[in-house]
């Protein structure tokens, strides 16, 4: 008597939420033309100097308010500065601003979230109450006073400050940050009241688990994909809100080339010149919309309830 052994299919590999989000994210068209958009606007932000035909500061005297031409492809703002040198230039500080404001204010957030969703109690109330405050007060007037007092103050910390020619920039963000943190902590406690009462939450709490081993370590991943929807959409936020504040002139400070400073000069000659003002205008366009319809994507991507 013969005995056939045969093998045992292989069990399937379970699949993870990011890995799963990551295949959808694939069939979102708009998404995926963003996603490239974006990679290349990072190419061009960190490869400046090499494409930028010009340096951005550099003046010509005799080329003011020239329209585009064979030597200058965008023309040249009202000191004879390549506009084309400067919208390159320009993408740094927008995607710098953008990125880092969005880091902070996630993870700002995300702490302030997970302590008053898990802990609850005198916590949850206070945390909560001074969320409310904030969401309370008008932040664009806000943002113009205080980035307005910033920069007119004479106190020596922040005048040693000003004297850095980037210092705009880190009043921008830290503004930015102080005010953007507040929808993420609403999102995240709002996840964080549904999941902390589950199954694997009583398990690691009978397995002596910690609060915040429980916290980081089970709650924060199953929450990832608000994070990151909640991320990128912050990114296209604080850009516009950058270039809104340039524009008013209490933000990013020339020499430091932005978009929104680029279309505060231009808004003086727009009639004369629009060029000064389409571009900035179309690259700050751009970028928004791309951010947004990532994040638009990404949270399709990560509902199960989606027809992706």
């Amino acid at each position: 008597m013969t005995t056939v052994i045969t093998a045992l299919p292989k069990p399937a590999r379970s699949r993870s939420t990011i890995h799963i989000a990551a295949r959808r994210l694939r069939r979102h068209k708009a998404a995926m033309v963003s996603l490239v958009v974006i990679v290349l606007l990072v190419i061009m932000a960190v490869f400046a100097p090499w494409i930028a035909p010009y340096d951005p500061n550099k003046q010509d005297m005799l080329g003011f308010y020239s329209p585009p031409s064979a030597k200058h492809l965008l023309g040249q703002d009202e000191l004879g500065r390549d506009l084309l040198s400067r919208i390159v230039y320009g993408s740094r500080v927008s995607l710098i601003v953008g990125f880092i404001v969005a880091l902070f204010s996630i993870a700002l957030g995300t702490l302030m979230g997970l302590l008053a969703g898990f802990l609850s109690g005198r916590v949850d109330t206070v945390i909560s109450r001074f969320i409310e405050i904030m969401l309370s007060i008008p932040e664009l007037p806000m943002l113009l006073t205080i980035s307005g007092l910033l920069l007119a103050s004479d106190a020596p910390a922040i005048t040693a400050l000003r004297q850095n020619p980037n210092a705009s920039v880190f009043i921008v963000v830290g503004l930015f940050t102080f005010f953007g943190w507040m929808g993420t902590a609403r999102l995240v406690r709002g996840e964080v009241l549904k999941l902390k009462n589950l199954e694997y939450v009583d398990a690691a709490r009978a397995l002596g688990a910690r609060s915040g081993r429980i916290m980081f370590r089970h709650l924060a991943p199953n929450i990832m994909g608000v994070i990151i929807v909640n991320g990128t959409l912050a990114v296209g936020g604080a850009i516009l809100g950058e270039a809104a504040l340039s524009f008013l002139g209490f933000g990013i400070q020339p020499p430091v080339s932005t978009w929104g400073n680029m279309l505060s000069r231009a808004n003086e000659v727009v009639l004369e010149h629009p060029y000064l003002a389409l571009y900035p205008g179309l690259a700050i366009l751009i970028t928004v919309l791309a951010f947004n319809f990532l994040g638009d994507g990404l949270r399709d991507a990560f509902d199960p309830k989606s027809r992706l």
